[in-house]
Protein backbone atom coordinates (compact mmCIF):
# COMPACT_ATOMS: atom_id res chain seq x y z
CA UNK A 1 0.00 0.00 0.00
CA UNK A 2 1.26 3.47 -0.86
CA UNK A 3 1.05 6.16 1.81
CA UNK A 4 1.55 9.90 1.88
CA UNK A 5 3.46 10.67 5.06
CA UNK A 6 6.00 12.93 6.72
CA UNK A 7 9.73 12.33 6.44
CA UNK A 8 11.82 14.10 9.06
CA UNK A 9 14.71 16.25 7.91
CA UNK A 10 16.55 19.00 9.73
CA UNK A 11 18.95 19.27 12.61
CA UNK A 12 18.65 17.93 16.12
CA UNK A 13 15.77 19.63 18.01
CA UNK A 14 14.94 21.62 14.84
CA UNK A 15 12.51 19.37 12.96
CA UNK A 16 11.41 20.01 9.44
CA UNK A 17 9.45 17.54 7.36
CA UNK A 18 8.99 16.56 3.74
CA UNK A 19 5.67 15.21 2.52
CA UNK A 20 6.59 12.07 0.63
CA UNK A 21 4.82 9.25 -1.11
CA UNK A 22 6.29 5.95 0.11
CA UNK A 23 5.51 2.28 0.47
CA UNK A 24 3.93 1.62 3.87
CA UNK A 25 6.56 -1.04 4.63
CA UNK A 26 9.48 1.41 4.16
CA UNK A 27 10.98 3.08 7.26
CA UNK A 28 10.03 6.66 8.14
CA UNK A 29 13.21 8.22 6.75
CA UNK A 30 13.88 5.48 4.21
CA UNK A 31 13.14 4.97 0.54
CA UNK A 32 10.35 7.06 -0.97
CA UNK A 33 8.68 7.34 -4.36
CA UNK A 34 8.05 11.08 -4.70
CA UNK A 35 8.33 14.36 -2.75
CA UNK A 36 5.12 16.38 -2.90
CA UNK A 37 5.90 19.18 -0.46
CA UNK A 38 7.43 20.26 2.83
CA UNK A 39 6.27 21.35 6.29
CA UNK A 40 8.06 23.42 8.94
CA UNK A 41 6.27 23.51 12.32
CA UNK A 42 8.81 25.89 13.91
CA UNK A 43 7.93 28.98 11.92
CA UNK A 44 5.14 31.28 13.03
CA UNK A 45 2.72 30.53 11.34
CA UNK A 46 3.63 27.00 10.25
CA UNK A 47 5.04 26.72 6.72
CA UNK A 48 3.10 24.28 4.56
CA UNK A 49 4.07 24.01 0.88
CA UNK A 50 2.37 21.25 -1.12
CA UNK A 51 2.29 20.69 -4.88
CA UNK A 52 -1.48 20.39 -5.40
CA UNK A 53 -1.20 18.60 -8.76
CA UNK A 54 1.14 15.90 -7.44
CA UNK A 55 -0.87 15.43 -4.23
CA UNK A 56 -4.23 15.14 -5.99
CA UNK A 57 -2.67 12.81 -8.58
CA UNK A 58 -1.39 10.44 -5.90
CA UNK A 59 -4.68 10.59 -4.00
CA UNK A 60 -6.55 9.65 -7.20
CA UNK A 61 -4.20 6.69 -7.67
CA UNK A 62 -5.14 5.45 -4.18
CA UNK A 63 -2.38 6.71 -1.91
CA UNK A 64 -3.60 6.91 1.71
CA UNK A 65 -2.53 9.95 3.75
CA UNK A 66 -1.63 9.50 7.41
CA UNK A 67 -3.69 11.39 10.01
CA UNK A 68 -1.28 14.32 10.28
CA UNK A 69 -0.78 14.54 6.53
CA UNK A 70 -4.56 14.51 6.04
CA UNK A 71 -4.77 17.45 8.45
CA UNK A 72 -2.07 19.31 6.50
CA UNK A 73 -3.78 18.56 3.18
CA UNK A 74 -7.02 19.91 4.64
CA UNK A 75 -5.25 23.11 5.74
CA UNK A 76 -3.91 23.50 2.20
CA UNK A 77 -7.48 22.90 0.93
CA UNK A 78 -6.48 19.93 -1.22
CA UNK A 79 -8.92 17.60 0.52
CA UNK A 80 -11.88 18.12 2.82
CA UNK A 81 -11.25 17.82 6.56
CA UNK A 82 -11.10 14.10 7.39
CA UNK A 83 -14.32 12.65 8.80
CA UNK A 84 -12.41 10.76 11.51
CA UNK A 85 -10.97 14.05 12.77
CA UNK A 86 -14.42 15.65 12.86
CA UNK A 87 -15.74 12.71 14.90
CA UNK A 88 -12.82 12.93 17.35
CA UNK A 89 -13.55 16.60 17.90
CA UNK A 90 -17.22 15.87 18.59
CA UNK A 91 -16.36 13.07 21.02
CA UNK A 92 -13.77 15.17 22.90
CA UNK A 93 -16.30 17.99 23.35
CA UNK A 94 -18.92 15.59 24.69
CA UNK A 95 -16.48 13.76 26.99
CA UNK A 96 -16.62 14.49 30.69
CA UNK A 97 -13.72 16.37 32.31
CA UNK A 98 -10.74 14.36 33.48
CA UNK A 99 -9.77 14.01 37.14
CA UNK A 100 -6.35 15.41 37.86
CA UNK A 101 -3.59 12.95 38.67
CA UNK A 102 -2.75 14.71 41.95
CA UNK A 103 -6.21 14.14 43.38
CA UNK A 104 -6.27 10.53 42.23
CA UNK A 105 -2.88 9.78 43.80
CA UNK A 106 -3.52 11.54 47.10
CA UNK A 107 -6.81 9.70 47.58
CA UNK A 108 -5.14 6.32 47.28
CA UNK A 109 -1.86 6.79 49.11
CA UNK A 110 -2.84 9.29 51.79
CA UNK A 111 -2.68 8.00 55.37
CA UNK A 112 -4.37 9.57 58.36
CA UNK A 113 -2.07 11.75 60.45
CA UNK A 114 -2.65 9.69 63.61
CA UNK A 115 -1.17 6.55 62.05
CA UNK A 116 1.89 8.47 60.83
CA UNK A 117 2.64 9.80 64.31
CA UNK A 118 2.20 6.30 65.76
CA UNK A 119 4.71 4.96 63.25
CA UNK A 120 7.17 7.68 64.23
CA UNK A 121 6.80 6.85 67.92
CA UNK A 122 7.33 3.14 67.34
CA UNK A 123 10.31 3.95 65.12
CA UNK A 124 11.85 6.11 67.87
CA UNK A 125 11.31 3.37 70.43
CA UNK A 126 13.01 0.83 68.19
CA UNK A 127 16.05 3.01 67.69
CA UNK A 128 16.33 3.62 71.45
CA UNK A 129 16.18 -0.10 72.17
CA UNK A 130 18.62 -1.11 69.46
CA UNK A 131 21.36 1.37 70.48
CA UNK A 132 23.58 0.02 73.23
CA UNK A 133 24.40 2.53 75.88
CA UNK A 134 27.87 2.82 77.32
CA UNK A 135 28.28 3.46 80.97
CA UNK A 136 31.19 5.48 82.27
CA UNK A 137 33.19 3.81 85.02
Amino acid sequence: MVKIRLRRVGAKKKPSYRLVVADSRAPRDGVFIDIIGHYNPLTNPETIVIDKEKASGWLKQGAQPTDIVAKLLAKARIIAEPEARKEKIKVSIAAKPKVSKKKAKTGVTEKPEASITEELKTGEELTKKSKPTKEKT
